[in-house]
């Protein structure tokens, strides 16, 4: 049984439950709900560029945030035509005269964000991912509280589970996406900002993250320019190293009224909320 949930996309399975009562092992039959996944196409000036495995969701804007983070446009005016085509499962995309994609100059690379995912990582491109210049100043205790708004509202996680969650912040504009790959998060989120109009706030926002932070997903933050990167969970020491040389301030380990500053702690305020 398919069905959806005001765009939540699961698939109901007959299981059997285990649970321990007493000294007794008890199993009964139940129904779950299960996070459902497709693989997206993503077909730019007809011919297939990579498969997606993601959230049925989203669609357009995930392949617009792709394309952004791995530098293959640099606007939303880069792109001819987008149109998501529900019987092929794919977004077909037409770019701007004279914006080409070179696989010669590509790197093909398996990341470690979602087992066995395909990104195109440009050597050439390097330009496109600046050091952050952003002088503002941010409230440590602002990032504690959005922090732990931000894991209530996962509404998805709570309900079903099976999936991550990235959450954009500035100057009151939220964006919150959930997906069952930290990267589709991402690159959904500056798809979103994308189609919205509203990239120019990443100068100064934040980005919060459900998981652990791996150097690549920092590398899409930094294509974006939000200055402020905060995980619930551990970033590597490859995503350390990369913030640091790129002036991003990172947090991690970011729960239960308290966290970690791994980069950047200049731009952090000793200030409650405001």
């Amino acid at each position: 049984m398919n069905a959806a949930d005001e765009g939540i996309v699961y698939e109901e399975f007959e299981v059997v439950e285990i649970q321990r009562e007493n000294d007794a092992i008890v199993m009964k039959e139940a129904v779950r709900k299960v996070i459902a996944e497709v693989s997206l196409k993503m077909i730019v000036n007809g011919q297939e560029l990579v498969s997606v495995l993601c959230l049925n969701r989203h669609h357009e804007e995930l392949a617009l945030g792709f394309l952004y983070n791995e530098g293959v446009i640099g606007s939303y005016e880069d792109i001819e035509s987008i149109e998501y085509n529900e019987k092929m499962l794919a977004v077909l995309i037409e770019l701007r005269e004279g914006i080409v994609i070179d696989r010669r100059e590509s790197l093909r690379s398996i990341t470690s964000g979602c087992g066995k995912c395909y990104t195109y990582i440009n050597p050439l491109k390097k330009t496109q991912y600046a050091v952050s210049t952003n002088k503002s100043t941010f409230s440590a205790g602002n990032i504690l509280t959005i922090m732990d708004k931000f894991i209530e509202q996962s509404e998805i996680f709570h309900t079903i589970g099976g999936v991550h969650s990235v959450l954009f912040y500035a100057d009151g504009f939220e964006v919150l996406n959930e997906d069952i790959g930290r990267h589709n998060c991402f690159d959904k989120m500056t798809g979103i900002l994308m189609k919205a109009n509203k990239m120019e706030l990443a100068a100064n926002g934040m980005v919060f993250i459900s998981g652990r932070l791996t150097s690549e997903m920092l590398m899409k933050m930094i294509r974006l320019g939000a200055p402020v990167v905060v995980s619930k969970s551990t970033p590597t020491t490859a995503t350390i190293r990369l913030a640091r040389e790129y002036n991003i301030t990172l947090l991690g380990y970011v729960r239960g009224g308290k966290g970690t500053v791994y980069a950047g702690p200049e731009r952090l305020a000793d200030t409650s909320d405001s």
